[in-house]
């Protein structure tokens, strides 16, 4: 099962989470929260498999301080 550890703000951001997890060698996930017509401007779920949420949420905490 996928969980959602953290709602980017934007496309951008969700990719450069995406990366920094795919790098630690992590599952990602995107999926657009909301309106569709928001394109790249909307939120955006990152997901990881439920076995790796918590380690995938340390590293972008410790990444970004969120």
């Amino acid at each position: 099962m996928w969980t959602v550890v953290y709602i980017a703000p934007n496309r951008a951001i969700a990719e450069s989470m995406k990366e920094l997890l795919e790098k630690e060698g992590h599952l990602v996930m995107l999926r657009p929260v909301g309106v569709p017509h928001l394109g790249a401007s909307g939120n955006v779920e990152i997901l990881v498999p439920e076995s790796e949420a918590e380690d995938a949420q340390e590293i972008l905490t410790s990444t970004y301080g969120r």
